[in-house]
């Protein structure tokens, strides 16, 4: 049997969006979800230009073929790019902001070729982000699936939860989308799941490297009743590396099953099931659960985000009501059991939700 409490690390600080509009609210605006650790899906798409021959910026003569007169094509604006910022609760604020910021760096642009990797490499560098010689590039190709082609694009941060901190150390598990402009006008979006590390020094805590999750394809067979129920459930909110990490059918169906159950009393907000979580316990040789699809963590419920303190209570309540559905072990903001085997407690766990499920 594994023991999470000890599995799990001391995580870093979590930092909350400064982003204009949630999640939801883009997906609101057109911009669906697309790709998951560089695996695509489909984007939705801007607004197209009009197909009729007397549309505006076309001109007809008697008898001839209309040809256009200026560019038709509508642009969808991207949304602002706003870094993310430090609530009341954090952990070590300082290096979930360093993470995001990275991430943001490599995968925003706005000027033709912005998102090739030596464009990426660059902007690291004029933002003095890294000091070691050749990190920006290797920071830069480990990204890859945050770059492209396209001439325009902006990452926001949907949730960054640390992955496991020790002194000199750290890993922060950042949830990401990114909105990149098509060659119509459009948008594409996308999503990935990053674990980012880093280490400390005598000038403070540096990022050392980049690992993009990577949630393999769909499965080429039916999935469980669970998991098809999970991933048409409105009342789960799951990233695009967890969404893969379902239909690819390498999540256990206790996990499928719990948060289904848990949704019929709480809107849930799932940021990490089994992609993009580090394989050990950070700091440690001990398999996490979360790789072997036995997992998940919830940075949010109801809309409330876990670490903030004025939601002690509601947590807690939470917390008891996840256990009810089968799991093992729940860790969280508060230890609800004061040193017992069913619920734990540490600064790793001040911003999630962690539900443990031994099949």
């Amino acid at each position: 049997m594994v023991d999470d409490r000890k599995h799990e690390p001391t995580r870093a600080p979590v930092v909350t969006p400064g982003y204009p509009a949630s999640r939801r609210d883009l997906l609101r605006l057109g911009v669906g979800a697309a790709v998951a650790g560089g695996a695509a899906l489909t984007g939705c798409s801007g607004p197209r230009p009009a197909a009729s021959a007397t549309a505006a910026g076309t001109s007809r003569r008697p008898g001839s073929t209309p040809t256009p007169t200026a560019a038709t094509a509508s642009v969808t604006p991207l949304p602002p790019l706003v870094p993310w910022q430090a609530v009341a609760g954090e952990v070590h604020p300082e290096v979930k902001r360093l993470a995001t910021r990275v991430l943001q760096t490599i995968g925003s642009w706005e000027a033709a070729r912005g998102g090739s990797v030596a464009a990426a490499e660059a902007r690291l560098r004029a933002q003095h982000l890294t000091t070691a010689p050749n990190l920006p590039g290797a920071l830069a190709a480990a990204a890859r699936p945050l770059l492209g082609p396209q001439d325009a694009a902006v990452t926001a941060v949907v949730d960054a939860q640390s992955g496991g901190i020790v002194a000199t150390s750290a890993s922060v598990l950042v949830v990401l989308e990114q909105h990149r402009r098509r060659a119509d006008g459009g948008i594409a979006s996308s999503g990935s799941t990053v674990d980012v590390r880093l280490v400390r020094g005598s000038a403070g805590w540096r990022v050392t490297s980049l690992r993009p999750a990577h949630p393999g394809p769909a499965a080429a067979g039916p999935l469980t009743a669970a998991a098809t129920r999970l991933l048409a459930s409105a009342r789960v909110r799951l990233p695009v590396a967890g969404r893969a990490d379902v239909a690819a059918g390498l999540v256990h169906d206790s996990v499928c099953r719990a948060l289904l159950s848990l949704s019929r009393s709480y809107l849930l907000d799932v940021s990490v099931v089994r992609s993009g979580h580090p394989t050990y316990v950070f700091g440690t040789t001990r398999p996490s659960d979360h790789p072997q699809g036995r997992a998940v963590d919830l940075w949010a419920l109801d809309d409330r985000r876990v670490v903030e303190p004025q939601h002690r209570a509601f947590v807690g309540t939470a917390m008891r009501a996840a256990l009810a559905t089968g799991a093992y072990q729940v860790g969280g903001p508060v230890d609800l059991d004061s040193g017992g085997l069913a619920y734990f407690s540490d600064q790793t766990h001040q911003d999630h939700l962690h539900l443990g499920f031994r099949t």
